[in-house]
């Protein structure tokens, strides 16, 4: 079926919009192309030009999309604007990685400026959500569940803006965001990335930043993970780190997640910063979390994989309680770390509190 160009359905689309409660794109700012359930997404993402929005109408669509557009917009109108796996193959390579929507740059060009707004992606085997080579992301407002792998993840992509979404139920993270998977190095600079006001539940672990440096994680809500907020890093340099996680509220993340080659299991952690340095912890809510994992407890650091330490690591102003076997827990060899102004009422070793 074809997709219907604004210009035949400005006014239906506007009504539309307007009753389900959602402002209309302005009408002189940017040329919008509006996509029906039962026609393709992809077509329309192909069809448009740096700048152009791409509207998607309530409905379940039942394909994998893929990016390559800069500065393009693709908006749903909330969870009920789903992005499900297609019945057969598709031939791009998003869905030849099983994933369900990509952003995609290059090493040559960096994909900058794409806004992905107030749509479900859901079922994918792989990652809902996969962005790679990507400056000036957004993602903001998404429901991403049900996925094999990550939630929503990012490699390669500096100054993203990760904010107000659900992300629950993944094989993995709810939010990931790495240097790359596929390669050793040192820890990217974000250059300033946020993952601000998320909801992220019953994953494997609420958020992961794996080798990266110059970001904000602050006020979300992590429960029901395995462990709840994880700072990795290695020998790699630049060394992860030079980051701050604030005033967020982890709890109860208490599901039990088997050892796997690269990392023991997983349960009852808060938040753990393995292999960093240099990282702000403060401000945040740790309660409840409770496991007898080496891992456990409420904020943990711990010694990298490959047995690189942290490195001048500040806790200070948390309100940790209830966690076990301790609410602080310093298991690293690490030097220079502080602990300063925490409320807790066990920390290990003692007098961290």
């Amino acid at each position: 079926m074809p997709i219907r160009p604004i210009h035949s359905l400005a006014g239906a689309a506007a009504v539309l919009l307007s009753s389900l409660g959602v402002a209309p794109p302005a009408q002189a700012a940017s040329p919008v192309h509006v996509v029906h359930p039962g026609e393709s997404i992809q077509q329309a993402v192909d069809g448009a030009h740096p700048g152009d929005i791409v509207q998607l109408l309530p409905g379940t669509y039942r394909e994998n999309v893929q990016i390559t557009v800069p500065k393009l917009t693709l908006r749903g109108i909330g969870p009920a604007t789903v992005i499900a796996p297609a019945a057969g193959p598709s031939g791009s390579a998003c869905a030849t990685a099983g994933h369900g929507l990509c952003v995609t740059g290059t090493a040559d060009r960096v994909l900058s400026g794409v806004r992905i707004e107030s749509l479900t992606v859901e079922g994918f085997p792989k990652n809902g959500f996969s962005a790679s080579r990507t400056d000036g992301l957004s993602v903001h407002r998404l429901l991403v569940r049900d996925n094999g792998q990550q939630g929503i993840s990012l490699e390669r992509s500096t100054r993203s803006s990760i904010t107000d979404n659900e992300s629950r139920d993944n094989g993995q993270s709810g939010v990931f965001l790495a240097n790359s998977v596929d390669e050793e190095g040192g820890a990217l600079d974000t250059r300033g990335t946020v993952i601000s006001r998320n909801l992220l539940t019953g994953n494997r672990i609420g958020v992961v930043l794996r080798r990266a440096r110059d970001l904000t994680v602050d006020h979300n809500s992590v429960s029901a993970n395995c462990g709840g907020v994880f700072v990795v890093g290695d020998e790699g340099v630049p060394r992860a780190g030079a980051l701050t996680v604030r005033q967020n509220h982890v709890y109860e993340n208490n599901k039990y997640c088997a050892a796997t080659p690269r990392l023991g299991a997983i349960q009852g952690t808060g938040i753990l910063l393995t292999g960093a340095e240099d990282t702000l912890v403060t401000g945040n809510r740790v309660e409840d979390n409770t496991g007898a994992s080496e891992m456990s407890g409420g904020i943990v650091l711990f010694r990298s994989i490959v047995g690189a330490p942290n490195a001048r690591i500040t806790v200070k102003d948390n309100v940790a309680l209830h966690n076990g076997p301790a609410d602080l827990a310093d298991r690293d060899t690490g030097e220079g770390h502080t602990f300063a102004g925490n409320t807790c009422g066990l920390s290990e070793p003692t007098g961290r509190c």
